[in-house]
C-alpha cells in the first residue's frame, strides 16, 4: 500500500504545486489505484509517474470545486486510448455524473469501458472481503467529504515450523492454509488450516479528507489512522482566513492529527502564497509543535504504508 501525492497545491496550479489528486496505489493487495480527487492536468501529473490510467479502478471525488474535478474528463477519455477496458466506479457528492457526462457529450468523447457513478451520503459507500470505504461530511460550504480507507484483517503469519512438524512441504498447499481451509494428509490426518497461522494482522487505516474547516468529523474520520491526509491551506497567522474560505489551518490539521491519534501527518492543499523555503518550512514547524510526526507533501511524494506486524 502506497500513496502518492500526484496535486498538492489549493485553487489554482502552481509552478511548484499542481492541484490536488492523491493515487492510493493498491497494486499488491488488489493490483489497483484509486484516485481521490482529480484536479486539472492530473494525467499531466501521471505521465511523470508509473501510474497506468487502465489499472484506476475507482476514483473518490471530495466536492465539486473545480480544482478537485477538472482533470476528470480527461482523464477519463485518456484512459480509453491507454488499453483501459475494465468498469471505472466514481464515487462523489450530487452533480458529479452531470459534470461528467455533459463533458464527454459534448465533446464527442467515446470510450472503451463502462462507468458506474455512485453519488454519495454519509456512510459506507463500498465494501468488499478486502476494503471498507466510510464517507463523512465536512464543513466546506459545500457539501465536501472525507474518506476513511479500512483495509480488514488479514491473516496471521504462516507458521512454517508447526506445518514442519507434519512433514508438510512448501506447495499450493501452503495456500490452502493461509486461507484457514481444511486439509487432508496422505496418511487420512485431517488439518485445520487455522491451527498453523499465528494471529491476525490489523488492516490499515488511510483518511483523506477533503477541504474542510476543523470540524468533529475530522477526528472520526481519522481515528487511529495509519496516515492522514489533510489539508492545511493556510498558516496558523492566518485562521481568519481560513475560516471565512472554509479551509483548516496546519495548526488544526496539527490537533486533528494528535487528537485521533493518527500515526503520521501530511499536509496537503498548500497556498500558492507560500512559495519560498522558509514558508513551507514555517508550516510543517506550525504542526509539529502540536503534532511530531506532521509532514509537508509535495508532488510525487510518496508515503509507503507497511503492514501492521502483530
Amino acid at each position: 500500500m502506497n500513496v502518492m501525492f500526484l496535486g498538492t497545491g489549493a485553487g489554482i496550479p502552481a509552478k511548484a504545486r499542481n492541484v490536488t489528486s492523491i493515487a492510493l496505489q493498491l497494486l499488491e493487495e488488489r493490483k489497483a489505484i484509486w484516485l481521490f480527487d482529480c484536479g486539472e492536468a492530473t494525467q499531466h501529473q501521471i505521465l511523470h509517474t508509473s501510474i497506468k490510467p487502465r489499472k484506476i479502478e475507482k476514483i473518490f471525488i471530495t466536492h465539486m470545486h473545480g480544482d478537485h474535478i477538472y482533470g476528470l474528463p480527461g482523464l477519463i477519455s485518456s484512459r480509453s486510448f491507454q488499453g483501459g477496458e475494465d468498469l471505472l466506479t466514481i464515487y462523489g457528492p450530487r452533480g458529479l455524473e452531470e459534470f461528467v457526462r455533459i463533458s464527454l457529450s459534448v465533446s464527442h468523447s467515446h470510450l472503451t469501458y463502462p462507468i458506474k457513478f455512485i453519488e454519495i451520503e454519509e456512510g459506507i459507500v463500498f465494501e468488499d472481503q478486502q476494503f471498507k470505504v466510510i464517507a463523512k461530511k465536512l464543513e466546506h460550504g459545500i457539501d465536501s467529504y472525507g474518506y476513511r480507507v479500512v483495509e480488514k484483517d488479514l491473516p496471521g503469519k504462516l507458521l512454517v515450523n508447526k506445518l514442519e512438524a507434519f512433514s508438510i512441504k512448501p506447495g499450493p498447499i501452503y495456500q490452502k492454509i493461509k486461507e484457514g481451509k481444511q486439509i487432508l494428509l496422505d496418511d487420512g490426518t485431517i488439518l485445520e488450516g487455522k491451527d498453523f497461522l499465528g494471529p491476525q494482522q490489523k488492516g490499515r487505516i488511510v483518511t483523506i479528507l477533503g477541504d474542510t474547516r476543523y470540524t468533529e468529523s475530522s477526528l472520526e474520520l481519522a481515528l487511529e489512522a495509519d496516515l492522514l491526509v489533510h489539508e492545511a491551506t493556510f498558516s496558523e497567522e492566518d485562521e481568519e482566513l481560513a475560516y471565512n474560505y472554509y479551509h483548516s489551518t496546519t495548526k488544526q490539521a496539527a490537533f486533528i492529527a494528535r487528537n485521533s491519534k493518527a500515526k503520521k501527518l501530511l499536509l496537503t492543499h498548500i497556498s500558492s502564497r507560500y512559495q519560498t523555503e522558509a514558508d513551507l518550512m514555517k508550516l510543517v514547524e506550525e504542526a509539529k509543535r502540536i503534532y511530531p510526526m506532521s509532514y509537508l507533501a509535495s508532488d510525487f511524494m510518496q508515503i509507503e504504508i507497511p503492514k501492521n506486524r502483530v
